[in-house]
């Protein structure tokens, strides 16, 4: 079976179709894609909804009849099913109106370049596309094979035979959480977090490490409050800061999140608190060498 089947099967003409493969250049935004089509799907779209011109004008064409079938690159030659959306329609907006659209700011976070200074265009189109139902219950789980050459991202549905690889049980967009010893985490990402990844972090307890890249230095804390490690780097995802005097003077988006120990769910505050000052010690976290102040 192919994917125009599919399409044939719920009345979908495949000549009404283009065939998205999502695979950012920007390696941040690369790594967080599936998440965001997971757990902030408007912010996916809107990855989507500029295109360069060639593409924006057969998107245009299909206006009010037309859909775009959108997949993630997922392997050397496989995508997974994001979801079928429809085209609604398309507005011209200016680079500054674009940059204001709160989406566009969080891709920008990721590194996403968008509507750049380079591009030679006035305006671009702010493609319209509402997300269908069509086999929703496969989001992440129905991998196809995608045609060579890997570098054609998109294809018009009826002009291409695209295999059905394997339906698999589970969602695929979000890969199994690292050991807890080599999790790195941006700051930007700690918002985004898969929903499974956030319940095993809210059962862990221990000590976290936060490195800022650009300045060389690092801050030891600990977790063991509500939601524990999830709970304190969610501060972090919301403030900035965490509350902590010397980071409130630094860019966040330097931050790197990791663990250097887990501990018991049942050891008491003061026993963590106890291991923290071990670690400050050992790695020199205390100001001026570190960024922790006590």
């Amino acid at each position: 079976m192919n994917l125009n089947d599919l399409f044939l099967m719920r009345e979908i003409d495949p000549r009404r179709v283009i065939v998205l493969r999502h695979r950012p250049q920007e390696p941040q935004l690369r790594k967080v894609l599936p998440w965001l089509a997971i757990e902030k799907p408007e912010v996916f779209n809107a990855y989507q909804r500029i295109q360069k011109p060639k593409l924006e004008k057969a998107i245009k064409q299909m206006s009010g009849s037309g859909y775009v079938a959108s997949f993630i690159g997922h392997q050397p030659g496989k995508a997974l099913f994001v979801g079928l959306y429809s085209i609604c329609g398309a507005r011209p907006v200016k680079r500054e109106e674009y940059w204001k659209i709160p989406e566009n700011e969080e891709l920008k976070a990721f590194g996403m370049e968008g509507f750049s200074t380079e591009d030679p265009r006035e305006t671009i189109l702010w493609l319209e596309l509402e997300l269908t139902d069509f086999c929703a219950s496969w989001k992440g789980r129905l991998i196809i094979e995608w045609p060579p050459p890997e570098v054609s991202w998109w294809r018009r549905a009826h002009k291409n035979t695209i295999p059905i690889f394997a339906i698999s049980e589970e969602s695929l967009l979000v890969p199994p959480m690292p050991d807890w010893n080599s999790l790195i985490l941006a700051w930007k990402e700690l918002e985004i977090l898969p929903s499974l990844w956030r319940v095993v972090l809210s059962q862990w307890r221990g000590i976290y490490y936060l490195f800022d890249v650009s300045i060389g230095k690092g801050y030891v804390g600990s977790a063991y409050g509500e939601e524990n490690l999830y709970g304190r780097w969610l501060s972090y995802a919301q403030s900035g800061h965490g509350g902590n005097k010397l980071l409130k003077r630094l860019d966040p988006n330097n931050f790197r999140f990791s663990i250097l120990q887990r501990v018991s769910p049942d050891m008491s505050a003061e026993e963590i608190i106890r291991l923290e000052s071990a670690w400050k010690e050992r790695l020199h976290t205390k100001y001026p060498y570190g960024l922790n102040d006590n």
